[in-house]
């Protein structure tokens, strides 16, 4: 029986999307899930014979990529049925009611490729054209490889559009709130432009394409598509001069970034947490569940022997190993990347779930830029020959620290070391909630265990370090103030303990410089020495007061400095070192609503920040951005008083129109020429 088909049908969008967890794309096309049915209601013309259940066919072709081909799996051709099956593309009419419209489901194989199809009808050789939809990877579907079981985590690392990202030091975490906002308005043809924009795609689109079927594939295009390293990528990373480009620290959204990559190219500037939290957008918007991590004090080993050598001239003085060709190791304060769940056929299904990727450009891997998708359960158990990149992201939350000291025939002699510095507190947002979780057991057995030896011992394949502590009867360390807020003078204190049964005399030397999260030394800003001795049994302290006027124009917006104090005793080569890296306070953004948030109803909101620093701050803003808040694009704020003074209060309002109802979150940055990347939120609940 022949049919007529109108050249356009209802693809159902509000229905499906919703039913497939898209409706907060919007309305104006279709966007489904892999492995799942979507329905479709097709419109017959008037003259059409009528359509009669379990007599009536007519075949399906739908097609993606430039090139769309059987044989490359871009192509699939299928006929009505019976009923749908979820391992394969299938249809079956299910109504056909009211007359000249028939109601059909479509079921995708849970293992196509992700991407924009076009949908086409053919009856006896007469093709009718249906429409697009796009077709996202579902982590709601058993048979689709980033399948998750848990209602929850799939509501965060899915459908969660704001979260928190871990900063700081491992004594000082702070969270700061970001919008992935991978549902705001063309976003998902962004991050699949950035798909089509990958030096693969260019160089074999057939086979690009047919390999989106594979988030294997796709999370290591994205690790080396977010930065601009090796190709027309997202973000140029910059830890130095920030000239021509947005500072790293003002950014609060990807959205953004997004945005003005799509318009004009890499956009600038980016570091770890803002690469990862773009890869966090992406990797959601294209249905890949993805949480974003922090791993405090994190190595860096550029000669991949899972070894982080600090080096020290004979006078106590750090020699920075960024600066160092022998070794490029170093230990940041933290770095940030991602870990995406999915299935490892690859490697075998134990190494299935969590795996991590850093879109930050570090090191290469084939050639290029990027790293990863690496199993945790790999990680974890030290098998370093499970691809890709475990040996380099082992040592980051596992390498072992030795401290030597460069004497002056050249020779180094090692003086401390540690088994338990690198890989603590690794961070990551909790689901469901604001609060911080601990994942560090994901990639390690706890510190100094058996376990954890083991597994260190199997990654240096039999290559032994031997363990050495510190000096017995000796032991530095380094005491912290209460009150440490940017702008204010305060003191910290180099104490050095004697535990023997006579007198110990060390010069000891009180070290502070400014030092960036990546553990980049900066200039100094406080140096004191003393010769200490310290009776049998008692401790000594010498303090070192750090004052805004010196390290007020030496530290950047991370706030961060490293307090170094070495105690020495060069007549019996008796060398102690305590190490320690602060973060200073910043003053609070307060935020308040003047009313209740109401769909379609402009609301104000009012922030003001207390000025810490003994100078005026100059070019002052706040920026706002919210999801169903703002438009989906930041609303800047800049001060119309000159200057504010110390002591005294940056006030700013916004106004927006909310969007939808629902809870959001209203993220707010500070910024200006002398305290920068101040960042707050506030819950808002927006009402019909």
């Amino acid at each position: 029986m022949f049919l007529w088909f109108q050249s356009r049908c209802d693809l159902n969008i509000k229905s499906n999307n919703s039913s497939h967890h898209t409706e907060l794309y919007g309305e104006e096309r279709l966007i489904v899930r892999r492995g799942q049915p979507f329905v479709i209601v097709l419109r017959l013309n008037s003259d059409s014979k009528d359509f009669k259940l379990g007599e009536t066919s007519f075949t399906l072709i739908v097609e993606t990529g430039p090139l769309p081909r059987k044989q490359s799996g871009t192509k699939f051709t299928f006929s009505l049925s019976d009923h749908t099956v979820d391992t394969e593309w299938s249809a079956s009419a299910i109504s056909n009611s009211p007359r000249n419209t028939v109601s059909v489901s479509i079921s995708s194989s849970p293992n196509s490729p992700i991407g924009v199809y076009s949908l086409t009808v053919d009856q006896e050789g007469q093709k009718t054209s249906l429409g697009q939809f796009t077709l996202l990877f579902n982590a709601w579907c058993p048979g689709d490889a980033v399948y998750m079981r848990s209602e929850p985590e799939r509501q965060e690392y899915v459908l969660a559009q704001h979260g928190q990202i871990y900063r700081g030091t491992c004594k000082r975490i702070t969270g700061t709130p970001w919008n992935f906002g991978q549902f705001e308005q063309g976003i998902l043809d962004i991050c699949l432009k950035i798909l089509d924009e990958n030096p693969k795609f260019v160089s074999d689109a057939d086979k690009d394409c047919s390999a989106r079927r594979n988030p294997i594939y796709v999370s290591r295009v994205l690790s080396a598509m977010i930065n601009s390293n090796d190709d027309r990528g997202v973000l140029t990373g910059e830890w130095v001069n920030f000239v021509g480009g947005v500072h790293p620290g003002l950014w609060i959204g990807s959205g953004d970034i997004l945005r003005k990559w799509a318009k004009s190219g890499p956009v600038k500037y980016g570091q770890c947490w803002v690469f990862a939290a773009v890869a966090c957008t992406v990797s959601r918007s294209l249905g890949i569940p993805c949480r974003v991590v922090t791993n405090f004090g994190s190595a860096h080993d550029g000669n991949a022997n899972l070894v982080i050598e600090n080096l020290y001239n004979e006078d106590g003085e750090r020699i920075d190993n960024h600066a160092a060709a022998r070794l490029f190791q170093y230990i940041m304060n933290f770095h940030v990347w991602v870990d995406s769940w999915m299935t490892r056929p690859d490697l075998g299904s134990e190494y299935d779930g969590w795996q991590t990727s850093d879109p930050t450009p570090q090191e290469t891997s084939d050639g290029v830029c990027c790293c990863g998708p690496a199993s945790l359960r790999s990680i974890k158990e030290g098998e370093l020959t499970k691809k890709y990149d475990a040996p380099f992201i082992f040592a980051e939350v596992n390498a072992d620290v030795v401290d030597l000291v460069r004497q002056s025939n050249g020779e180094f002699v090692k003086f401390s070391g540690s088994t338990n510095s690198v890989g603590r507190f690794i961070s990551t947002k909790a689901v469901g909630s604001d609060k911080r979780d601990d994942i560090t057991h994901q990639y390690k057995y706890p510190e100094g265990s058996k376990e954890e030896r083991k597994v260190y011992e199997r990654a240096k394949h039999n290559n032994k370090l031997q363990q050495q502590g510190e000096v017995p009867g000796l032991h530095l360390k380094i005491k912290l103030s209460d009150n440490m807020m940017v702008g204010s003078d305060f003191e910290v204190y180099a104490v050095l303990t004697n535990n023997l049964m006579e007198a110990r005399t060390c010069n000891l030397m009180f070290f502070a410089k400014a030092v960036s999260y990546n553990g980049r030394l900066g200039e100094s800003c406080g140096f004191t020495s003393d010769k200490v001795t310290v009776p049998a049994g008692e401790e000594r302290r010498v303090s070192l007061r750090l004052k805004y006027d010196s390290y007020g124009s030496v530290i950047n917006s991370d706030r961060l400095i490293q307090l170094s104090a070495i105690a020495i005793n060069k007549q019996t080569i008796d060398y102690h070192k305590a190490e320690k890296t602060i973060v200073l306070d910043a003053p609070e953004i307060k935020i308040k609503l003047m009313k209740e948030a109401t769909v379609n109803k402009p609301v104000t909101a009012e922030m003001t920040l207390l000025n810490t620093l003994p100078e005026p701050l100059k070019d002052c803003s706040f920026t706002a951005e919210g999801v169903g808040l703002t438009d989906g694009k930041p609303i800047t704020v800049k001060y119309v008083i000159e200057a504010v003074g110390p002591k005294q209060e940056a006030r700013a309002s916004v106004k927006f129109t909310p969007s939808s109802a629902g809870s959001s979150v209203l993220l707010v940055n500070f910024d200006s020429d002398k305290l920068r990347n101040i960042k707050s939120f506030i819950n808002v609940v927006v009402k019909y």
